[in-house]
């Protein structure tokens, strides 16, 4: 029972990148079923890596757990620049429309519940339980970042963008740092 309390407090941890991001995402004034559907694709995606990193085990463990944060990192300060290029530019042209693109999103915010599936694996452990509550977890978190990314865009406007992108780039340091 103590390991579900430590699966569910990782999953928040490893769902903070995914909340945040949304919110960046969500002041795009993104649609409902945009947003649901990204949600779902974003906890998928939380549930897969976790169980994929699990099969591949302690082959990648030295090599990935290196180079994982820095290229999450990249992928957000990558963001972060199309953002800042895009700031006065058409908003409709900049939003998450494509599936490659929600399917692009759901990776980025996972890279890091890849690694914590590789660190699980050594344990011997199966990994269908905590890929279950990372993805719940992020799906939801994902959920209520877009909501509220929407919801600042509605209020404040461009403001919001602005917050978005320090979140961004707060994010890119925080994990290649």
């Amino acid at each position: 029972m103590s390991s579900i309390f430590i699966y569910i407090f990782m999953a928040i941890g490893l769902s903070m990148d995914a909340f945040s991001l949304a919110i960046v995402y969500g002041t795009n004034g993104i649609p409902k079923k945009k947003i649901i559907m990204l949600s779902i694709i974003v906890g998928i995606c939380h549930f897969v890596m976790p169980n994929l990193s699990g099969l591949l085990g302690k082959l990648f463990l030295i090599n990935f757990s290196r180079y994982g944060q820095i290229i999450e990192g990249i992928v957000f300060l990558i963001l972060a620049l199309e953002m800042i290029l895009s700031f006065k530019e058409d908003d409709t042209k900049y939003k998450i429309d494509r599936f490659y693109e929600l399917l692009l999103f759901g990776f980025a915010v996972s890279i890091d519940s890849f690694t914590v599936g590789l660190a699980l694996s050594i344990e011997n452990q199966s990994l269908v339980l905590p890929g279950f509550i990372f993805s719940i977890v992020s799906g939801i978190f994902t959920f209520f970042g877009l909501l509220l990314g929407k919801y600042l865009n509605d209020k404040v406007g461009d403001i919001s963008k602005i917050i978005g992108i320090i979140i961004l780039f707060l994010l890119a340091f925080h994990s290649i740092c």
